[in-house]
């Protein structure tokens, strides 16, 4: 390395520019270019409910004797309940699913879970999100291992994204792909300290020739040039977007509404991963209950509309899931305890709506639960083959039929 390129870059930079580019190009930005090239993809939403949702009091089986004579205080009247059918309905808080429903937007997968159903928040989640029940062998994520496979045959055009302030989900680590994580848009902007100087500088020296033996000119030519127009697109979408759709005021919805502009500014991202969390609801659950019921229902209702709005509803599907569902009767706090089996969704314009296999038995029970008919798997299955085009055997160890949820 020449002493006079390595001092010209610190001197017009300064150096923590320098570092600062190092450390922030190739996160994202300079993947998220790439990925540019397939903005016509397919794109997989996936919607966390962490806490194990209450699967009876989301889609209730309200003309079934069992259900109210298991839950005397927690039964939902059948007045309040909206219904899907003459058996089934879903709770009042949940208008916006209902109305995708109504809209045939939504497929309600019934009674998805696993055998020998494990109770415990970080086990079961983390069986959800590695497809695998011994610890020994989790290193890798279902989405990871897509990300890992897809990387390779389509030059790393596949990428995911992670939006929010908790830990990575287990779901999205992979050996070769890095998934980051963000609360904002804020987050794809390049690191330039705010400085246009800095920013036209970089991409001046970002546009030479540079010998193969200088790194630091050959490190700018490969990434900075991408990483800084990612960030402008993203910078650019984000000031130039405009929505009729109102969304709710909640931090799932902000953080849809952030899915749904990064969408439309093309960057070819397949999978996107939020959290909703709050449905470990113990104790005076009615409340709790229909607060995240109504974040869930309104704030993807919101976004789907949003994106057909901009022409990209027949690229969006939306998964939401729960690590597990509650108990069948009610506990003595006006609240449910963990449970098994519960229902999972799917949302968009390709879906098949409806509902998708028949409801847990009430009184065929196992250990208290309801006994599941759908492994998560086969759910998964759904995705990868159905819309992202992926051979399920490949990521998920082993074959599994999938669900008839969607078109696509």
């Amino acid at each position: 390395m020449r002493s006079n390129r390595r001092d010209f870059l610190k001197t017009t930079l300064g150096t923590s520019a320098v570092v600062s580019l190092g450390a922030t190009v190739p996160g994202f930005l300079r993947h998220a270019a790439a990925a540019s090239t397939n903005e016509k993809e397919t794109v997989l939403v996936v919607v966390q409910m962490s806490g194990g949702n209450d699967g009876l009091n989301t889609v209730i089986p309200y003309s079934d004797p069992a259900y109210r004579s298991s839950r005397p205080k927690l039964a939902i009247p059948e007045s309040d309940v909206l219904k899907i059918d003459d058996a089934l309905g879903f709770h009042p808080a949940a208008r916006g699913l209902a109305d995708l429903l109504e809209d045939d937007r939504l497929a309600i997968v019934q009674g998805v879970g696993y055998e020998n159903p494990n109770r415990s928040h970080f086990e079961s989640m983390d069986i959800w999100h590695t497809c695998q029940r011994k610890t020994d062998t989790r290193t890798t994520g279902w989405l990871g291992r897509y990300l890992d496979l897809s990387q390779a045959e389509n030059s790393g055009a596949s990428s995911a994204f992670h939006l929010g302030h908790e830990k990575q989900p287990f779901a999205l680590t992979a050996e070769d792909v890095r998934v980051p994580s963000i609360d904002s848009l804020d987050g794809f902007r390049l690191n330039d300290g705010g400085d246009e100087n800095v920013r036209s500088t970089i991409s001046k020296l970002a546009a030479t020739t540079a010998k193969e033996s200088d790194s630091i000119l050959g490190f700018l030519q490969s990434t900075t040039t991408v990483a800084l127009s990612a960030s402008k697109r993203v910078e650019e979408a984000s000031r130039d977007y405009k929505t009729p759709v109102n969304y709710p005021e909640s931090d799932l919805a902000t953080k849809l509404k952030t899915v749904a502009q990064l969408i439309d500014a093309g960057l070819g991202t397949r999978v996107y991963y939020v959290t909703l969390d709050g449905f470990d609801t113990h104790s005076q659950q009615p409340a709790a209950h229909a607060v995240l019921l109504g974040q869930l229902g309104d704030a993807v209702s919101s976004f789907l509309n949003d994106v057909k709005h901009h022409g990209h509803d027949d690229r969006v599907t939306v998964l939401a899931f729960s690590e597990f569902g509650r108990r069948v009767k009610e506990n003595a706090s006006d609240g449910t305890d963990h449970g098994a089996a519960a229902p999972a969704f799917l949302a968009g314009s390709k879906v098949r709506a409806g509902l998708i296999g028949d409801h847990p038995s009430l009184t065929d029970l196992e250990d208290g639960d309801l006994k599941f008919h759908t492994d998560f798997r086969q759910v998964y299955a759904t995705v990868l083959e159905s819309w992202l085009g992926w051979s399920s055997k490949s990521v998920l160890g082993g074959i599994h039929k999938p669900v008839d949820a969607l078109e696509a």
